[in-house]
């Protein structure tokens, strides 16, 4: 029998952040101990260093031993991939990406989030070229892979029906300026929280955090919500999906605080 919902992850971006320091960690946490103490408070951490160059396996390894079981990171893709006017070339700098051991997170491995300038349009043809290059499968293990995209050229209804035919999530981005897409085009859902405060304790309002919180449990099970804008006109199949939600950017202080929160409400 199909699971009737799909797990729910919520975390933030990065775990090094100074100012975290005496509001999110305690004290006199040693920051050696940063990433485990966040792993024991939150679900799930997007990892943007691999975004501005490449790590090595040994942190990768490390950093999955520092996480308890069931906590799943997710990895930004290498600028070097995405930054390109012709996307269909980004062939070597995604190989090199997955050659430099990012595999070896093992089951912590979560989905692999592909971010584009706010100047890079959409071109059908370019773009799909790019979705082609993502590999499917490495080692005998699936791979996840999800986009964010930052320009209002993307706010055709080709664009969702393009992924769908790759069944890659493209992420709602909750931003001031960028387009929000909320479209479920794969087997999973990627949201990006960006419009949170740090003159509000747990950044956002408590009935905002519940909006959130109703929302990511709709999209866990397997529906879209209605208060979220669509630029395509075809409905997900009702199935069971994972939700990876992330608070960052604005209000980053209080992002912790608010995840927190969010775990809380969907728990």
């Amino acid at each position: 029998m199909a699971k009737k919902t799909g797990k729910i992850y919520v975390g933030i971006g990065g775990w090094t952040f100074a100012p975290w320091r005496g509001v999110f960690y305690p004290e006199k946490l040693p920051q050696a101990k940063e990433l485990e103490y966040a792993a024991n408070h939150l679900t799930s951490i997007e990892i943007n260093g691999t975004y501005y160059g490449s790590q090595k396996p040994e942190s990768f390894r490390k950093w999955a031993r520092e996480v308890p079981d069931g906590f799943i990171f997710s990895v930004k893709g290498p600028r070097f991939a995405t930054n390109r006017r012709v996307l269909a070339e980004a062939g070597d700098s995604i190989k090199r990406f997955y050659d430099s051991g990012v595999l070896e997170l093992g089951d912590r491995l979560g989905p692999v989030l592909w971010q584009f300038a706010p100047t890079k349009k959409f071109d059908e043809a370019d773009f799909g070229a790019f979705l082609e290059l993502l590999p499917r499968e490495l080692e005998g293990r699936k791979l996840r892979h999800v986009v964010e995209v930052r320009h209002d050229s993307f706010c055709v209804a080709a664009f969702p029906a393009l992924l769908r035919r790759f069944g890659i999530p493209v992420v709602f981005a909750e931003h001031f300026t960028y387009p929000a897409i909320a479209d479920v085009t794969g087997d999973f859902v990627y949201a990006r929280l960006q419009k949170g405060s740090d003159d509000i304790k747990t950044a956002y309002p408590p009935k905002a955090l519940d909006a959130w919180a109703d929302r990511f449990q709709t999209w866990a099970g397997g529906g879209e919500p209605s208060d979220l804008p669509r630029v395509g006109t075809a409905s997900a199949k009702k199935v069971a999906r994972d939700v990876f939600a992330y608070v960052i950017h604005e209000g980053k202080v209080r992002a912790p605080a608010a995840a927190m929160e969010l775990i809380k409400r969907v728990k």
